[in-house]
């Protein structure tokens, strides 16, 4: 079914005809929502294969970035310096952000491994500069419907456009109430068999409620994707732009509402489906390498109340 990926990736401006309460899911009894240590009881044990997989890619995350890394923290010194600047002590501790990564098998690779080194600088900075830092992410345990997917095709008879199709994954590897001092174990993040459909409405709606339950005055809630939301076992059951229409209504909403300051920032693999389409704030790049400035940049313009273009 993957060639389904390539049919169902259209552009995101196609127009967002029905609301949000149109929106299905067949069934969440096989949704999880899990601790970043506890994905083997999702995903079972890693095969000798994927782990020492897991163990070389570990051995990059750790050893192959040093050179980025000290930009990075040469922009984070300048980024918290400007931050401490104009704003108080009290209004960074009075800010919580939470950060959402896209785990969708088209971040494999050097996209991944970014993303996780991206997120360790921006909590650091983060905490650093007194704010509460949260850390999920979003991907399926299976491809090709997984588990709902066999449920729904053993009905008799079976439902006709079903809805949402899938087994969601929600991983939380740093709560808000966290005192480390960086994001926590990352290690999970790079596991070879974590990558895989990306349903962003859903993950962007269970990101939101947790930031509404915080005490905090200010809330932040930057989404980490490379694109468009995918599903293929969804997209072959329903029309093409239904979860694109989803996520739409969704950030309309969180928008709209406004308790939470939303942005994003995408990995751009295809300029149709930039993040730029959805997000009112965004911003957009065309390398991976240059995830950890542009989202130490992005954040220093939300926190200073100067995050309101896009980039494209």
């Amino acid at each position: 079914m993957q060639f389904l990926r390539a049919i169902f990736k259209k552009p995101a401006t196609e127009p967002a005809m029905d609301s949000i309460t149109s929106y299905r899911v067949y069934t969440r009894e096989f949704d999880k929502t899990l601790a970043s240590n506890q994905l083997d009881s999702a995903l079972g044990p890693l095969s000798i294969e994927h782990a020492a997989a897991l163990d070389a890619a570990w051995q990059r995350y750790q050893g192959a970035l040093v050179d980025w890394r000290m930009e990075c923290d040469i922009a984070a010194l300048e980024a918290s310096r400007l931050v401490r600047m104009q704003t108080t002590e009290q209004m960074r501790n009075d800010t919580v952000v939470s950060i959402l990564v896209d785990h969708s098998g088209s971040m494999r690779g050097q996209s991944i491994l970014l993303a996780a080194a991206t997120i360790d600088v921006a909590t650091d900075f983060l905490v650093h500069l007194g704010c509460k830092v949260e850390v999920l992410g979003f991907t399926t345990t299976s491809w090709q419907g997984g588990r709902s997917r066999k449920h729904w095709l053993s009905e008799r008879p079976r439902p006709k456009t079903p809805g949402r199709l899938c087994d969601l994954l929600h991983i939380i590897y740093r709560t808000a109430d966290s005192t480390l001092p960086h994001a926590g174990d990352l290690r999970p993040m790079l596991r070879p068999d974590l990558l895989k459909e990306n349903v962003d409405g859903e993950a962007l709606q269970w990101a939101a409620s947790r930031l509404r339950d915080r005490p905090e005055k200010r809330k932040l809630l930057l989404a980490v994707s490379d694109g468009a939301p995918v599903d293929d076992s969804t997209l072959a059951e329903n029309d093409h732009y239904f979860l694109a229409r989803h996520l739409t209504e969704v950030i309309k909403n969180i928008e709209a509402e406004a308790v939470i300051e939303l942005a994003a920032i995408g990995i751009r693999n295809d300029p149709a489906h930039s993040v730029t389409h959805y997000y009112r704030i965004a911003e957009s790049i065309d390398v991976p390498q240059d995830l950890g400035r542009s989202t130490l940049d992005l954040l220093q313009r939300l926190l200073l109340n100067n995050g309101q273009q896009k980039s494209d």
